[in-house]
C-alpha cells in the first residue's frame, strides 16, 4: 500500500501571514523561509507561499509556488516542527535552480529558523536583539556636534 502524499495545512489570511512576518527569516538563494513558534498551541505546522508581481508574470509566480510545494512535499516531513507556522516567499531564483538544490536550501532554511526561533516558551517574550551592523538602527554612529556660538 502507498502511503498518502504529505500535505501541511495552509495560511489563507493576511493576519497569519503578517504575524508570521515577525518571527524569524532565512534568507536563502530562491526563497526567504519566515517561521514562527508557537508551542503552546498544538496545530500542525502551517505554510503560506507568496511571490511578488515583480518576480516575473503570473505564468512564471505560478511556477515558483509550484516548486516550493512540492519541495516542501520532500522536505517538511522530516524537518517542519509542530505548532510552528512557516511563509515561504519566493524568488526568482527558484526558476533557475536544480530540484535537488532547492530542497537542500529548503533543509538547511527550516535547520536556520529553528536554530534562531524563539518563543514564549522559551523566556524570551520580548522582542529579538538588533543584529543589524551597527550605525544602521536609526540612530547616529556618533555623538552629535555641539553648535559654537
Amino acid at each position: 500500500m502507498i502511503a498518502p502524499p504529505f500535505s501541511m495545512p495552509v495560511l489563507k489570511k493576511r493576519s497569519e501571514f503578517l504575524a508570521v512576518a515577525k518571527g524569524v527569516r532565512a534568507p536563502r538563494r530562491a526563497f526567504v523561509l519566515q517561521a514562527l513558534c508557537d508551542r503552546d498551541s498544538g496545530h500542525l505546522p502551517r505554510i503560506g507561499y507568496t511571490v511578488t508581481k515583480k518576480t516575473g508574470n503570473a505564468v512564471e509566480r505560478n511556477r515558483i509556488k509550484r516548486r516550493l510545494r512540492a519541495a516542501i512535499r520532500d522536505v517538511a516531513p522530516f524537518a517542519a516542527r509542530p505548532a510552528c507556522d512557516y511563509v515561504l516567499i519566493g524568488r526568482r531564483a527558484a526558476l533557475d535552480i536544480s530540484f535537488s538544490d532547492l530542497k537542500k536550501d529548503l533543509a538547511a532554511g527550516f535547520a536556520r529558523v529553528h536554530k534562531d526561533a524563539r518563543t514564549p516558551a522559551d523566556g524570551q517574550d520580548g522582542p529579538q536583539p538588533d543584529r543589524r551592523a551597527p550605525g544602521r538602527s536609526g540612530e547616529p554612529t556618533t555623538a552629535p556636534r555641539a553648535k559654537s556660538e
